[in-house]
């Protein structure tokens, strides 16, 4: 930690000395909505599931017709202490085509000041509530170097074994918030960006908003669903998981990716 610290304070003051003299050094953003425009490609995502044959592949890539991608928005409204999470009304495309999901309740919340969390989602068509405790993910910081929605982000790497996703992700230097998308959170930068299993599906911001939130970061008043854990949540998409295996399925059907 101690080298990822002296590391983060080198970048810093190299970019701050580079730019000194071109521009003002502006405040840090602390509070405000980032967009993310999430890419889905069906092939890649076939393509990681490794428990199907071939030909289940080819028949289930059947019934995607000719496109292999799509593309929607989300949005995640964050201040110095919470982050929201959500699917975004807004369309990344001319047409419905690939957007019923978005009626499914979705959201996921993280409160650092006191270290839990409230999500929501649709799962086989059961909604789960889970509350519980907040638990990052345990990132490997690598050392590369991007530029992402206009900031300088270093890269980080984690392994789910669930649902076997290898996840890159870019964290923003100039932004000390340990959220950001897809539950993903732990990171000394705001995650503006998120590589699943080698693009099949990338999660990167393209609007930043630095703004004062109202009710934005609010949970809903009224939602019906099964209150669980984040352990119980967890059993039942094994379950869901295992079973698709066993069908050779792809599990993503029934689940968010």
């Amino acid at each position: 930690m101690q080298k990822l610290l002296l590391l983060l304070l080198v970048i810093t003051a190299f970019q701050s000395a580079a730019f000194a003299q071109e521009t003002p050094n502006p405040e840090p953003i602390t509070e405000g909505t980032i967009r993310y425009l999430v890419t889905h490609n069906w092939t890649k995502k076939m393509e990681a599931l490794t428990y199907m044959s071939k030909q289940r592949k080819e028949r289930a890539a059947y019934m995607w017709g000719s496109r292999s991608e799509w593309r929607v928005y989300t949005l995640l409204h964050f201040n110095p202490n919470q982050t929201k999470y959500l699917d975004s009304e807004e369309r990344a495309e001319p047409d419905d085509e690939g957007y019923s999901w978005r009626k499914e309740t979705f959201f996921t919340t993280r409160n650092f000041a006191e270290n839990t969390i409230h999500d929501a989602f649709v799962m086989q068509g059961k909604t789960y509530l889970v509350q519980d405790s907040l638990r990052c993910q345990d990132w490997k910081i690598l050392n590369d170097l991007k530029e992402v929605a206009g900031h300088l982000c270093m890269n980080a790497s984690w392994e789910d074994t669930l649902k076997e996703q290898k996840i890159i992700v870019w964290f923003a230097l100039d932004i000390p918030h340990s959220g950001g998308p897809e539950r993903l959170c732990g990171l000394p930068g705001l995650i503006l960006e998120a590589d699943v299993n080698n693009g099949a599906m990338v999660v990167s911001a393209d609007r930043i908003q630095a703004k004062k939130l109202t009710t934005e970061l609010a949970l809903p008043k009224k939602l019906k669903g099964k209150k669980s854990t984040e352990a119980e949540y967890r059993t039942a998409l094994k379950k869901v998981i295992d079973d698709k295996i066993k069908e050779e399925q792809p599990y993503f059907w029934d689940i968010r990716y």
